[in-house]
């Protein structure tokens, strides 16, 4: 009879280990604290070379992210009154004044809108189809099973022309409806694998009992089966937020105005004399904090999400 030991990591083995993990945290991170500081930077310094790491924090990218501000003549600057808000006043610094909101707050909420409610509606559907197949007995489940995978695996410029056609006919281009639909379409394959796996994990005895004690089907579903799945309704709602959040190729084909969302909107902003590289990273700031919100106040559920299956009892 064979014995096992389980022998304790050496100082060095530790000390390697700390490290990479510090080295990939450090190389993860850096592109978002670039983006983070590049904000925070007045546009001289967002494209100098070579790249400034201590500069002078302004408000200025900020400021252009949210107005749309036009130049004027000295005469005609002087002439105004002085400004009333800090804004205005970071404003007229550039001999610029401000002509009115931009659209920066529009196309975040469109995202908001789309991204929650492809989201609800994933996992709402997911869930339901993820129940039936693991708990029913589907005809040609496993082929039906495949089928919904596969649709996962196209890319998406591989049907964006008949996907374009069939909206324009449709009157669903450029509509909220459309990209919701579009983008549930999209993850609710993700959802039902996902859900079934934690379905399957969920033992049929408590149903049976819930229907003993004269649950109807849908009461033992409601009452039983969801309770026990919130961890991976939790973490499959997380994995379909990100998708819809940060989709981009079918929100520049499908949408130009009415249902922009943020990520074809903010490499358009241009400022004076090019890109404003201070208001993009703005941009990009703020549009990273919703998602990074919700995954952190679901963090324990997408962690079991992950790491599901790897360790079977």
């Amino acid at each position: 009879m064979s014995s096992y030991s389980i022998t304790e990591p050496s100082a060095r083995q530790k000390w390697v280990a700390g490290s990479l993990v510090i080295a990939y945290a450090v190389i993860t991170l850096l592109p978002l604290v670039w983006i983070l500081t590049t904000g925070f930077k007045s546009p001289n310094d967002a494209i100098a070379y070579p790249p400034k790491v201590v500069f002078e924090p302004s408000l200025e990218g900020y400021v252009n992210l949210f107005t749309t501000r036009t130049r004027v003549t000295p005469e005609q600057l002087e002439a105004l009154p002085p400004p009333a808000t800090w804004y205005e006043e970071i404003v007229r610094d550039r001999d610029m004044v401000i002509a009115g909101p931009s659209r920066y707050g529009e196309r975040f909420l469109n995202s908001v809108i789309i991204g929650f409610g492809s989201t609800f509606l994933s996992v709402f559907l997911g869930t339901l189809a993820a129940y039936a197949f693991s708990r029913f007995k589907v005809p040609l489940k496993d082929d039906l099973l495949f089928f919904i995978l596969s649709t996962r695996m196209m890319p998406p410029i591989a049907v964006a022309i008949p996907i374009f056609l069939m909206f324009r006919t449709l009157g669903l281009s450029d509509t909220h409806l459309g990209m919701i639909l579009l983008y549930t379409a999209v993850n609710i394959s993700l959802a039902v694998w996902l859900l079934k796996g934690f379905i399957d994990e969920i033992p049929r005895e408590y149903e049976e009992a819930a229907l003993i004690d004269g649950y109807t089907r849908f009461q033992a579903f409601y009452k039983v089966v969801l309770p026990q799945a919130a961890t991976g309704i939790a973490s499959t709602a997380i994995f379909c937020l990100i998708f819809s959040w940060n989709e981009y190729a079918f929100a520049v084909l499908l949408t130009s105005g009415t249902a922009q969302t943020a990520p074809p909107f903010i490499p358009t902003i241009i400022g004076v004399g090019g890109q404003d590289w201070p208001a993009v990273a703005a941009g990009a700031t703020l549009f990273l904090v919703p998602v990074m919100v919700f995954t952190v106040l679901l963090r324990k559920h997408l962690l079991r999400g992950i790491t599901f299956g790897a360790v079977r009892k």
